[in-house]
């Protein structure tokens, strides 16, 4: 190759590269998908879908915040059911999906962006059962519900633990309540609300599974530079004091 036609190849890639980060940072856009998961997120109306200002939550007033300062352009759209959002945000460019827990299992699938939150995986009881547990290989013998493809769902199949899924963490709260299953497998926060909204008040934690921080979970073909500058601002909100304020608005 001529030195002239290797300077027009290098001048062209070069013109590329530049094209590329512009656009990122200006006409760039991302896809965000999320689930009613109270308080962190959920539809305005109750209902399985909703788009933009018909979501709100903790995490979605942090996530929200943090791209408007970060002059990144999304779409919102709160969907159901669970798995497949995240099967959604694990094969498109683009798509990210909170409140995502970081967890071993799932840590080289995604980008993250965070934390947003914490919480804490645990098994759910009626305050009326005896049963007592000091670790989770005990709970091998009860039964347990939980949500299809949650977290906590993952950490019982990698010890091995059966347990059956339900694709509405709603339903597992009648389940307790009718003695279909012994143990409820679940988030704290989330538990509680939503054993409030269905009237229930009688649960207890029978044991702390595991604690996690919520996250933004980003495709991993999402360009890095975009990660970056989201965590970047995230920091910054912290910082300010932003983040502590949108979590005590809902607590």
């Amino acid at each position: 190759m001529s030195k002239s036609i290797l300077r027009v190849v290098l001048l062209g890639l070069l013109l590329g590269t530049g094209a590329a980060k512009a656009e990122v940072s200006g006409n760039y856009s991302m896809v965000l998908l999320t689930e009613n998961f109270p308080p962190f997120n959920m539809a305005v109306d109750e209902k399985n879908f909703a788009k933009d200002d018909g979501i709100d939550g903790i995490s979605t007033d942090i996530v929200r915040e943090m791209f408007k300062r970060a002059g990144i352009k999304y779409s919102l759209s709160l969907r159901f059911p669970w798995d497949r959002l995240y099967n959604l945000a694990l094969e498109n460019p683009n798509y990210a999906l909170f409140s995502t827990s970081r967890t071993p299992a799932r840590e080289s699938q995604f980008k993250w962006v965070g934390p947003l939150g914490k919480t804490r995986k645990v098994l759910m009881s009626t305050t009326a059962s005896n049963i007592k547990l000091t670790n989770l290989e005990g709970a091998n013998k009860y039964k347990i519900g939980t949500y299809k493809s949650s977290a906590v769902s993952q950490i019982l199949a990698d010890k091995k633990i059966p347990f059956t899924e339900s694709l509405r963490d709603q339903e597992n709260v009648s389940k307790l309540e009718k003695g279909e299953i012994d143990f409820w497998a679940t988030t704290d926060v989330v538990a509680r609300y939503l054993a409030k909204q269905e009237g229930v008040s009688d649960l207890q934690t029978a044991l702390v599974i595991d604690e996690a921080d919520l996250y933004l979970a980003v495709n991993k073909d999402t360009p890095d530079d975009v990660v970056a500058k989201l965590q970047k601002t995230l920091d910054e909100m912290r910082k300010e004091g932003v983040v502590d304020q949108i979590t005590n608005n809902y607590l």
